[in-house]
């Protein structure tokens, strides 16, 4: 167990599972005490509860911003403050193709994944701006980064995020207030509905499987003290898949284009 986070209070949205768990964890091991935010009230109670008196536990649906309030002022009397706000609940969308997708989960998504983090951050801001600042980090992803096929709404919600991020850094820079963004990739989480193993083996350089763990070690940093000169970033927790294929892709790719070349 470690100081980091000591006497600091932080909000982690999407908290009872995945990265958002995995933080609210590391958070409090580091000395923080944590509002575990989540719509899911028998996972988020059961961590709340296995976490011990520095944490507890607030339904919220993100999409309502007097559920978002709600929440900001919860943690402050509660713990007494707010330093931290972890904006990391999210949802995926329909992976048809474009030209067969309705876009009926639109609104849905685009409410919890980027209405959710602008109003969190603002809510957020309000106290932090009157209290010497804190970190806002916003929960992206490497589909936001990088264009691709579908989930084609989850994709714009997410690179709306790092633009929304980056702009309010400017803007609350004068308060104290850091805004960050992570940009996981490859993460097996309650919404990863594919198969990592084949993706990781063609799209990462790094072949090590990745862990909620690992992304919430990138959220404590910036978070942190260690992290007082940094804000408006995006750090990928990718295993190096924005930086480009695996060299064994690359390979394959020169040997094909070598064939076609000798016929």
């Amino acid at each position: 167990m470690g100081h980091e986070l000591a006497g600091m209070t932080a909000i982690v949205t999407g908290g009872a599972s995945g990265i958002g768990s995995a933080t609210a964890q590391l958070f409090v091991d580091e000395g923080a005490t944590v509002v575990i935010a989540d719509q899911d009230v028998e996972r988020g109670e059961q961590l709340a509860t296995q976490l011990g008196d520095a944490a507890a536990f607030k339904q919220t649906d993100v999409a309502d911003a007097d559920q978002i309030q709600a929440l900001v002022d919860f943690a402050i009397a509660r713990f007494g403050g707010l330093h931290v706000m972890f904006n990391n609940a999210g949802i995926s969308s329909s992976f048809r193709r474009f030209l067969k997708d309705d876009l009926s989960d639109f609104e849905r998504v685009m409410a919890v994944n980027l209405y959710g983090v602008m109003v969190g951050s603002q809510r957020a801001a309000r106290h932090m701006a009157e209290h010497g600042g804190g970190s806002i980090i916003n929960t992206s992803s490497i589909g936001g980064i990088s264009g691709g096929g579908p989930p084609f709404t989850y994709r714009t919600s997410k690179a709306a995020i790092i633009h929304f991020s980056r702009s309010i850094a400017t803007d609350l820079a004068e308060y104290g207030i850091r805004v960050n963004c992570i940009a996981p990739g490859h993460i097996a989480t309650g919404i990863t509905s594919y198969d990592l193993g084949p993706v990781i083996r063609v799209h990462q350089p790094l072949q090590r499987q990745g862990t909620p763990s690992d992304v919430a070690q990138a959220v404590l940093f910036l978070a942190g003290g260690r992290s007082a000169q940094i804000t408006g970033i995006v750090v990928p927790v990718d295993g190096g898949t924005v930086a480009g294929p695996p060299l064994s892709q690359l390979k394959v790719l020169r040997t094909g284009l070598e064939a076609l070349e000798s016929e």
